[in-house]
């Protein structure tokens, strides 16, 4: 018995002294300092954070909210979460953040205070902007009025509620995008594969998820029914899209207008995507959005 109960206790410890651990494990590495020697550039900074959905995400215009102090409510399995003020207020926004701060958070999903954010919130798609996208955004989020509004806290549930275990679901499922160019496609498609894969970032509402709320490799662009809300989106690949009587162009005018072949328009999330994002990109970029989505083989890439 006293040998049960000296392995019970050792097996406490070390589990304690894990979870001690795990709970101080550091994670992300630090943004290059050359940082805050770049120029950033305002238009290209906006252009960029309306094709990342910044404002649509972050702004909750149907409760009269203004733009970018917080967004509208995501109720999901895991809890509801509350997309937060970026405005420039410096209690409730990014007013006292630093560039480094900003490029952590943006790229790898890490708070000024070293937490992990939840992964609603889709920094894995911006990992491969480069050092000059990220000046380019703050420089334009520097524009930004401060709203001293603050963002509520999530409302989630044990174990859901508890940051530091973000680091364990990092660990297993965190996996930067394939944004590379392929050879042997055109400059077009290239471009539209950057956007859809990663800053616009479609998979995060056209992919399926796991029991931990991770994207499932295997079905990628394939739909997704369980989006906050209750919502759906639907299956993006080009054999679906194609069946539906989709191409380029009706695709390229969707993405700009909202309207669909059929005449009907896009409603819900999507349509805040059009209205708030996609609908402010040049006609070169929604052309090369519409040319990737219609034509990607996902074992090329």
């Amino acid at each position: 018995m006293r040998r049960l109960a000296r392995a019970t206790l050792l097996l406490c410890v070390i589990g304690f002294a894990g979870g001690v651990g795990l709970v101080a494990w550091p994670i992300g590495v630090e943004p290059p300092r050359t940082l805050e020697r770049l120029e950033g550039n305002v238009e290209r900074g906006a252009y960029l954070a309306r094709a990342a959905g910044c404002i649509a995400c972050h702004s909750n215009f149907e409760e009269g909210g203004a733009p970018l102090a917080g967004g509208a409510p995501l109720n999901t399995d895991f809890g509801i979460f509350y997309p937060p003020n970026l405005t420039t207020d410096p209690v409730h926004g990014m007013g006292a953040w630093t560039i480094s701060d900003f490029a952590r958070a943006v790229r790898q999903g890490i708070s000024p205070e070293g937490e992990p954010y939840y992964p609603t919130f889709p920094y894995p798609f911006y990992a491969r902007l480069t050092d000059q996208d990220i000046a380019d955004l703050w420089a334009a989020f520097q524009t930004v009025p401060a709203v001293a509004v603050p963002a509520p806290q999530y409302e989630a549930s044990f174990p859901f509620d508890q940051r530091w275990a973000l680091k364990l679901w990092r660990a297993a499922f965190l996996s930067e995008p394939d944004t590379a160019s392929v050879d042997g496609r055109s400059e077009a498609w290239n471009r539209g594969k950057w956007l859809v894969r990663g800053a616009a970032h479609c998979g995060a509402c056209h992919t399926d998820r796991n029991f931990a709320g991770a994207r499932i490799a295997t079905r990628i662009f394939a739909g997704n029914d369980s989006l906050p809300g209750g919502k759906s989106a639907p299956s993006i690949l080009p054999s679906d899209l194609q069946a539906g009587g989709w191409d380029v162009d009706s695709l390229a005018y969707a993405l700009s207008t909202g309207v669909t072949p059929e005449g009907d328009v896009f409603g819900g999330s999507m349509a805040e995507v059009v209205n708030y994002g996609t609908g402010f990109l040049s006609e070169a970029d929604l052309t090369a959005m519409a040319t990737y989505i219609m034509d990607n083989d996902l074992s090329e890439n």
